[in-house]
């Protein structure tokens, strides 16, 4: 380990910031709070968060160019389709990997509210760069959710 990242990780300290503090998003669809990021932790690797869809809401297909996702449903069934035409159904206690540049869309088809923890990592060179939409937007008039500023 060199000096400048031993100096910075005796420097730093482990943060806590609490989900309901985190500003609720639904440019995309459904509710997406990032929780632990650049802007709320300093955080330099990754950002996580949490969705919530009720029965029939989606959250728009997208990619992200930089960054590999980790998606985790705590509660429900979630249809994840992959590139357009691959379709998987995900529920309670199960995790997605989804790889860098893959297109994706999660939905609601069920009648139970589906609630996910999500991670992203690595960040993007900016978070304007992280994300990239494929379908149009349910919440175009949104503004995009705060990751964080650049590294």
């Amino acid at each position: 380990m060199s000096d400048n990242v031993a100096e910075r990780t005796q420097e730093r300290t482990a943060c806590v910031f609490c989900a309901d503090d985190a500003v609720v998003n639904s440019r995309r669809g459904g509710r997406i709070r990032v929780v632990l990021s650049p802007k709320t932790v300093q955080s330099t690797s990754g950002f996580m968060g949490d969705l919530t869809l009720r029965p029939g809401e989606y959250v728009s297909e997208h990619y992200h160019p930089y960054s590999e996702e980790f998606l985790y449903v705590v509660r429900g069934e979630l249809l994840v389709r992959i590139n357009g035409t691959e379709e998987m159904t995900v529920g309670a206690g199960t995790g997605v990997f989804i790889p860098i540049g893959v297109r994706h869309r999660v939905s609601n088809p069920g009648e139970e509210e589906v609630f996910a923890v999500f991670h992203l990592s690595p960040l993007a060179p900016r978070p304007e760069l992280g994300h990239v939409d494929t379908e149009e937007l349910p919440g175009a008039d949104q503004p995009n959710p705060e990751v964080g500023a650049p590294r």
